[in-house]
Protein backbone atom coordinates (compact mmCIF):
# COMPACT_ATOMS: atom_id res chain seq x y z
CA UNK A 1 0.00 0.00 0.00
CA UNK A 2 1.38 3.38 -1.00
CA UNK A 3 2.30 5.94 1.64
CA UNK A 4 0.21 9.09 1.25
CA UNK A 5 2.29 12.27 1.35
CA UNK A 6 1.55 15.98 1.30
CA UNK A 7 4.31 18.29 0.07
CA UNK A 8 4.03 22.04 0.66
CA UNK A 9 6.14 24.34 -1.51
CA UNK A 10 5.92 21.86 -4.39
CA UNK A 11 6.64 24.54 -7.01
CA UNK A 12 9.79 25.75 -5.29
CA UNK A 13 13.35 25.06 -6.39
CA UNK A 14 13.88 22.26 -3.87
CA UNK A 15 10.25 21.27 -3.51
CA UNK A 16 9.78 20.57 -7.20
CA UNK A 17 12.79 18.26 -7.36
CA UNK A 18 11.29 16.31 -4.46
CA UNK A 19 7.81 16.41 -5.97
CA UNK A 20 8.94 15.03 -9.33
CA UNK A 21 11.12 12.40 -7.70
CA UNK A 22 8.43 11.12 -5.36
CA UNK A 23 5.79 11.14 -8.12
CA UNK A 24 8.01 8.73 -10.03
CA UNK A 25 8.41 6.42 -7.02
CA UNK A 26 5.77 3.66 -6.85
CA UNK A 27 5.94 3.56 -3.06
CA UNK A 28 4.22 6.93 -2.69
CA UNK A 29 1.01 8.75 -3.55
CA UNK A 30 2.00 12.40 -3.29
CA UNK A 31 -0.12 15.54 -3.23
CA UNK A 32 1.82 18.69 -4.09
CA UNK A 33 0.61 22.11 -2.96
CA UNK A 34 1.84 25.69 -3.23
CA UNK A 35 0.57 29.25 -2.88
CA UNK A 36 -0.34 29.19 -6.59
CA UNK A 37 -1.92 26.12 -8.17
CA UNK A 38 -0.22 24.56 -11.21
CA UNK A 39 -2.76 22.46 -13.07
CA UNK A 40 -0.22 21.22 -15.59
CA UNK A 41 1.93 19.77 -12.80
CA UNK A 42 -1.02 18.66 -10.67
CA UNK A 43 -0.04 21.04 -7.86
CA UNK A 44 -2.93 22.27 -5.70
CA UNK A 45 -3.39 25.73 -4.20
CA UNK A 46 -2.51 26.14 -0.53
CA UNK A 47 -2.13 29.22 1.63
CA UNK A 48 -0.18 27.84 4.58
CA UNK A 49 -2.13 30.08 6.97
CA UNK A 50 -5.52 28.71 5.83
CA UNK A 51 -6.56 26.36 8.63
CA UNK A 52 -9.53 24.86 6.77
CA UNK A 53 -7.43 24.10 3.71
CA UNK A 54 -4.68 22.57 5.87
CA UNK A 55 -7.24 20.36 7.58
CA UNK A 56 -8.51 19.23 4.17
CA UNK A 57 -5.10 18.47 2.64
CA UNK A 58 -3.59 16.73 5.66
CA UNK A 59 -6.55 14.37 6.03
CA UNK A 60 -5.42 10.81 5.28
CA UNK A 61 -1.74 11.73 4.89
CA UNK A 62 0.91 9.49 6.45
CA UNK A 63 3.57 12.22 6.35
CA UNK A 64 3.84 15.91 5.48
CA UNK A 65 6.92 17.39 3.82
CA UNK A 66 6.90 21.07 4.74
CA UNK A 67 8.99 22.94 2.17
CA UNK A 68 6.88 26.09 1.74
CA UNK A 69 8.65 29.27 2.84
CA UNK A 70 8.45 33.06 2.61
CA UNK A 71 11.94 34.48 2.09
CA UNK A 72 11.20 38.16 2.71
CA UNK A 73 13.48 39.29 5.54
CA UNK A 74 12.55 42.96 5.49
CA UNK A 75 9.09 42.53 7.02
CA UNK A 76 9.72 39.97 9.73
CA UNK A 77 6.68 40.80 11.88
CA UNK A 78 4.22 41.43 9.08
CA UNK A 79 5.15 38.74 6.58
CA UNK A 80 7.80 36.26 7.71
CA UNK A 81 6.37 35.65 11.17
CA UNK A 82 2.81 35.24 9.90
CA UNK A 83 3.55 33.13 6.87
CA UNK A 84 6.33 30.95 8.21
CA UNK A 85 5.96 30.68 11.97
CA UNK A 86 2.17 30.96 12.33
CA UNK A 87 1.73 28.86 9.20
CA UNK A 88 3.92 26.10 10.61
CA UNK A 89 1.94 26.08 13.85
CA UNK A 90 -1.33 25.74 11.92
CA UNK A 91 0.17 22.95 9.82
CA UNK A 92 1.33 21.02 12.90
CA UNK A 93 -2.09 21.42 14.49
CA UNK A 94 -3.92 20.19 11.39
CA UNK A 95 -1.51 17.29 10.91
CA UNK A 96 -1.74 16.18 14.54
CA UNK A 97 -5.53 16.41 14.51
CA UNK A 98 -5.66 14.21 11.39
CA UNK A 99 -3.28 11.58 12.73
CA UNK A 100 -0.31 12.38 10.46
CA UNK A 101 2.62 10.32 11.73
CA UNK A 102 5.56 12.53 10.71
CA UNK A 103 6.41 16.05 9.52
CA UNK A 104 9.66 16.56 7.63
CA UNK A 105 10.60 20.22 7.70
CA UNK A 106 12.96 22.05 5.33
CA UNK A 107 15.11 23.83 7.89
CA UNK A 108 18.42 25.52 7.05
CA UNK A 109 22.09 25.64 7.93
CA UNK A 110 21.37 29.28 8.86
CA UNK A 111 19.90 27.97 12.12
CA UNK A 112 23.54 27.62 13.18
CA UNK A 113 25.10 30.07 10.74
CA UNK A 114 26.95 32.11 13.38
CA UNK A 115 29.35 29.29 14.15
CA UNK A 116 32.74 30.02 12.68
CA UNK A 117 33.89 28.30 9.52
CA UNK A 118 36.79 26.64 11.33
CA UNK A 119 34.43 24.98 13.84
CA UNK A 120 32.95 21.51 13.35
CA UNK A 121 29.27 21.90 14.13
CA UNK A 122 27.19 19.09 15.59
CA UNK A 123 23.38 18.94 15.49
CA UNK A 124 23.38 18.87 19.30
CA UNK A 125 25.17 22.23 19.51
CA UNK A 126 23.10 25.24 20.64
CA UNK A 127 21.28 27.32 18.06
CA UNK A 128 23.20 30.26 16.61
CA UNK A 129 20.96 31.76 13.90
CA UNK A 130 22.62 34.29 11.63
CA UNK A 131 19.47 36.11 10.46
CA UNK A 132 15.73 36.40 11.00
CA UNK A 133 15.47 33.69 8.36
CA UNK A 134 17.61 31.39 10.50
CA UNK A 135 15.72 32.42 13.62
CA UNK A 136 12.42 31.38 12.00
CA UNK A 137 13.89 27.98 11.19
CA UNK A 138 15.00 27.54 14.82
CA UNK A 139 11.51 28.31 16.06
CA UNK A 140 9.90 25.69 13.84
CA UNK A 141 12.49 23.07 14.78
CA UNK A 142 11.54 23.71 18.42
CA UNK A 143 7.87 23.57 17.51
CA UNK A 144 8.51 20.08 16.19
CA UNK A 145 10.37 19.21 19.38
CA UNK A 146 7.31 20.17 21.41
CA UNK A 147 4.91 18.08 19.35
CA UNK A 148 7.31 15.12 19.44
CA UNK A 149 7.75 15.33 23.22
CA UNK A 150 3.99 15.50 23.61
CA UNK A 151 3.76 12.28 21.62
CA UNK A 152 1.59 13.94 18.98
CA UNK A 153 3.80 13.65 15.90
CA UNK A 154 7.30 12.62 14.80
CA UNK A 155 9.35 15.58 13.59
CA UNK A 156 12.43 15.59 11.33
CA UNK A 157 14.26 18.84 10.52
CA UNK A 158 16.64 18.87 7.54
CA UNK A 159 19.07 21.80 7.81
CA UNK A 160 19.60 22.17 4.08
CA UNK A 161 22.92 23.55 2.92
CA UNK A 162 23.57 24.86 -0.60
CA UNK A 163 21.12 23.61 -3.23
CA UNK A 164 21.64 25.35 -6.56
CA UNK A 165 19.54 22.74 -8.33
CA UNK A 166 22.17 21.75 -10.87
CA UNK A 167 25.27 19.60 -11.12
CA UNK A 168 27.81 21.33 -8.84
CA UNK A 169 28.49 24.02 -6.23
CA UNK A 170 29.53 27.36 -7.69
CA UNK A 171 31.71 28.78 -4.92
CA UNK A 172 34.32 27.78 -2.37
CA UNK A 173 31.94 28.29 0.56
CA UNK A 174 29.10 26.42 -1.14
CA UNK A 175 31.38 23.39 -1.50
CA UNK A 176 31.29 22.88 2.28
CA UNK A 177 27.50 22.67 2.47
CA UNK A 178 26.38 21.62 -1.03
CA UNK A 179 23.79 18.93 -1.67
CA UNK A 180 22.97 17.47 -5.07
CA UNK A 181 19.48 16.86 -6.38
CA UNK A 182 19.72 13.09 -6.11
CA UNK A 183 21.15 13.28 -2.58
CA UNK A 184 18.40 15.70 -1.54
CA UNK A 185 15.73 13.33 -2.81
CA UNK A 186 17.44 10.35 -1.18
CA UNK A 187 17.67 12.17 2.16
CA UNK A 188 13.97 13.07 2.12
CA UNK A 189 13.06 9.45 1.35
CA UNK A 190 15.31 8.28 4.21
CA UNK A 191 13.40 10.60 6.54
CA UNK A 192 10.06 9.32 5.28
CA UNK A 193 11.13 5.70 5.74
CA UNK A 194 13.00 6.18 9.03
CA UNK A 195 11.97 4.01 11.96
CA UNK A 196 8.60 5.02 13.37
CA UNK A 197 10.18 4.84 16.81
CA UNK A 198 12.32 7.93 16.14
CA UNK A 199 10.26 10.81 17.55
CA UNK A 200 12.54 13.70 16.64
CA UNK A 201 15.69 14.36 14.63
CA UNK A 202 17.69 17.36 13.48
CA UNK A 203 20.14 16.68 10.66
CA UNK A 204 22.29 18.61 8.23
CA UNK A 205 21.33 18.18 4.59
CA UNK A 206 24.53 17.97 2.55
CA UNK A 207 26.21 15.61 0.15
CA UNK A 208 29.38 13.72 1.14
CA UNK A 209 31.58 16.80 0.75
CA UNK A 210 35.20 16.16 1.70
CA UNK A 211 35.46 19.60 3.35
CA UNK A 212 32.02 19.46 4.97
CA UNK A 213 31.30 21.81 7.87
CA UNK A 214 29.23 19.00 9.39
CA UNK A 215 29.77 15.36 10.28
CA UNK A 216 26.95 13.46 8.56
CA UNK A 217 28.48 9.98 8.59
CA UNK A 218 26.20 8.80 11.40
CA UNK A 219 23.14 9.23 9.17
CA UNK A 220 23.90 6.00 7.32
CA UNK A 221 23.44 3.97 10.50
CA UNK A 222 20.53 6.01 11.86
CA UNK A 223 18.35 6.43 8.75
CA UNK A 224 20.25 4.81 5.87
CA UNK A 225 21.43 7.99 4.12
CA UNK A 226 24.42 7.30 1.84
CA UNK A 227 25.11 10.40 -0.26
CA UNK A 228 26.48 9.77 -3.72
CA UNK A 229 28.10 13.12 -4.52
CA UNK A 230 31.03 15.19 -3.21
CA UNK A 231 30.89 18.97 -3.69
CA UNK A 232 34.59 19.40 -2.91
CA UNK A 233 35.56 16.95 -5.65
CA UNK A 234 33.25 18.63 -8.14
CA UNK A 235 34.72 22.04 -7.33
CA UNK A 236 38.20 20.76 -8.05
CA UNK A 237 36.99 19.33 -11.35
CA UNK A 238 35.38 22.67 -12.21
CA UNK A 239 38.62 24.54 -11.51
CA UNK A 240 40.62 22.10 -13.62
CA UNK A 241 38.17 22.59 -16.48
CA UNK A 242 38.55 26.36 -16.24
CA UNK A 243 35.03 27.03 -14.98
CA UNK A 244 34.38 30.06 -12.83
CA UNK A 245 34.39 29.35 -9.08
CA UNK A 246 33.67 32.23 -6.70
CA UNK A 247 36.24 32.80 -3.97
CA UNK A 248 33.82 33.56 -1.15
CA UNK A 249 35.16 31.81 1.95
CA UNK A 250 33.89 33.62 5.04
CA UNK A 251 34.57 33.64 8.77
CA UNK A 252 31.10 32.23 9.51
CA UNK A 253 29.34 29.13 8.25
CA UNK A 254 26.27 31.09 7.24
CA UNK A 255 28.27 33.63 5.24
CA UNK A 256 29.94 36.93 6.04
CA UNK A 257 28.37 38.79 8.98
CA UNK A 258 28.73 42.41 10.01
Amino acid sequence: MKRKLLLTGASGRIGNVIYQGLKADDRYAITGADIQADEAEGILQLDITDEARLAELTRGADAVLHFAWIKDEEDFLGKVLQGNVSGAYKLFEAAAANGVKRIIFASSNHATGFYRSDEKTDVMDPYRPDSFYGLSKCYIELLGRLYADQGRISSFNIRIGNFPGDDRPHSERAGHIWISERDMLQLVICCIEADAGIPYMNLYGTSANSDNYYDIGYLEDSIGYKPLDDGTELLEQAKAAGWKVRQDETAYQGGQKL
